[in-house]
């Protein structure tokens, strides 16, 4: 397990509860997998692929997640590949056949290609060794991101019934969890409930008067990294993208109102770093596997703690410290409340004002807002202060905004580590390495190298393959692929 976690990962250590999900995966075991954004989950399933014969069908619901998963995996020198609607016949065709002649070990599809019933007599032919199915709170109408295809999937356990499932999410409450299980049919199940403390994110609320230029502030301590805005409508979106683009800012907008080519192109963009800010309904984001998020800010207060916890955790995927800032109004309130009174199912309307009871809370909290979002979670947390969040810890003054101006206010944090010393002159000439090379090949950046790897070698400054394979992320296929490239920038840097 630990030389082939080596060999195509690139690390040496298990995060918490990966080693013990794989073990019971690769005893033929059902698993339910509750794991927070950045955890490691895709690991879970992706590593017991490589130790078993036979092929892993991993169900997912969208494209550019796939996409972007399967681009990870063939850099780490892992045989996947994936099929949906994007794709010709003719391209089907071919991956299906690499599929059967046995080259390919790890297979992405939609839950929708399981309703096509030559799809099914398709897969019947082959030597599954594990179904995953990744995102798993859309099975259930009690999560906050419901999709009627994942109802397909109930038919798994009796079409397949000797093949073991394991199902992981990020977010789910007790209720979606039960849900989860009883809709895919596992009798029993093992579940593996991981922290839901992501350490290196810090929450804040701000009050939302002049939340343009609390936005620009913000914004300004993270020149080009990438951004996250949530907005509550379309018009808010286009309005604030338009404002931030005459501020000299790059960002793009996402929502349902955009035809799905505007919306893949815009994701495009943000993925590549071709921009760095995009300003979205909560349409955008799930499964994005974008590690180097360093801001997420919330324009209008979310519909639920749940979801809040989902879009605020697509911040800091790579474990570096990233920042959370809800602009918080009671006037948003009052603009929930008249859409929840459209809702014409009772149940499902007092389930909404709860939610947003819940949210308004986490505004007018007087105490620490870690402890109380992992609460909503029955997770208990002991420690008296977070030292990461507006309640424990006074977080620095925004600067003044002035648009375009290079300047870094740093946050106390107790998530900082030792990539947070490293040489930001050698990392800049890393990360324009890392730019050129992704887009030689088409993929995003982080594909080759997270921010978390760069720094690393802007600290520790390998030169020989072994100190290379040394840094956080670098397995053998990488080290071939890249760290020639990598070391002799370098080797001129030490100059």
């Amino acid at each position: 397990m630990y030389t082939t976690l080596k060999k195509y990962f690139g690390y040496d250590e298990f995060r918490p509860l990966q080693k013990e999900i794989i073990e019971k995966i690769i005893a033929k075991e059902d698993c339910l997998v509750l794991m927070p954004t950045g955890g490691g989950k895709s690991l879970c399933f992706q590593l017991p692929a490589l130790l078993q014969d036979g092929i892993t069908i991993v169900i997912s619901p969208l494209i550019s997640l796939m996409k972007d998963q399967v681009d990870a995996l063939v850099a780490n020198g892992v045989s996947a590949a994936f099929i949906n609607s994007s794709q010709t016949q003719t391209e089907i065709f071919n991956i299906i056949n690499d599929i059967k002649n046995g080259t390919t070990k790890i297979l992405y599809i939609a839950p929708e290609r399981l309703a096509i019933p030559q799809f099914e007599a398709m897969l019947h032919t082959l030597p599954i060794s594990l179904f995953a199915i990744d995102e798993a709170h859309c099975i259930s109408e009690w999560g906050h991101d419901f999709r009627p295809d994942y109802r397909n999937l109930k038919k798994l356990r009796a079409t397949f019934p000797n093949i073991p499932i394991v199902a992981l999410t990020a977010t789910a409450t007790e209720k979606v969890r039960d849900d989860i299980v009883k809709q895919l049919g596992l009798p029993s199940p093992h579940i593996f409930t991981s922290s839901f403390n992501r350490k290196n994110l810090s929450y804040e609320v701000l009050p939302k008067k002049d939340s343009f230029n609390t936005i620009l502030s913000l914004i300004e301590i993270y020149p080009e990294e990438s951004v996250i805005i949530y907005c509550f409508s379309r018009k808010d979106t286009e309005t604030l993208a338009l404002k931030l683009n005459q501020h000299g800012h790059k960002a793009e907008t996402y929502h349902a109102g955009l035809s799905a080519d505007k919306r893949r192109d815009n994701q495009d963009k943000f993925i590549h770093d071709e921009i760095n800010i995009i300003v979205a309904t909560i349409a955008f984001g799930m499964g994005i596997d974008k590690p180097d998020v360093r801001l997420v800010i919330h324009h209008s207060l979310p519909k639920s703690i749940e979801g809040y916890y989902q879009e605020t955790g697509r911040a800091g995927r790579d474990g570096l410290p990233a920042r959370c800032v809800l602009l918080f109004s009671t006037a948003d309130k009052f603009k929930q409340e008249y859409f929840i009174q459209q809702i014409s199912d009772e149940e499902e309307q007092q389930q909404a004002r709860d939610n947003l009871e819940q949210v308004v809370r986490n505004g007018n909290l007087s105490n620490c807002r870690r402890r109380f979002l992992l609460s909503y979670f029955n997770e208990k947390y002991t420690e008296e202060n977070c030292d990461n969040c507006d309640r424990c810890t006074a977080p620095a003054p925004l600067p003044a905004p002035k648009s375009g101006a290079k300047i870094r206010v740093s946050k106390p944090s107790s998530a900082l580590s030792v990539t947070n010393n490293f040489d930001t002159s050698l990392f800049e000439v890393l990360r324009q390495i890392r730019t050129n090379e992704a887009k030689r090949l088409g993929v995003p950046p982080y594909i080759i190298f997270g921010d978390k790897a760069l720094r690393e070698m802007s600290i520790h400054k390998p030169l020989t393959d072994d100190d290379f394979l040394d840094i956080n992320g670098v397995g053998n296929k990488k080290l071939k692929r890249f760290g020639e490239m990598f070391m002799n920038a370098i080797r001129e840097y030490n100059q």
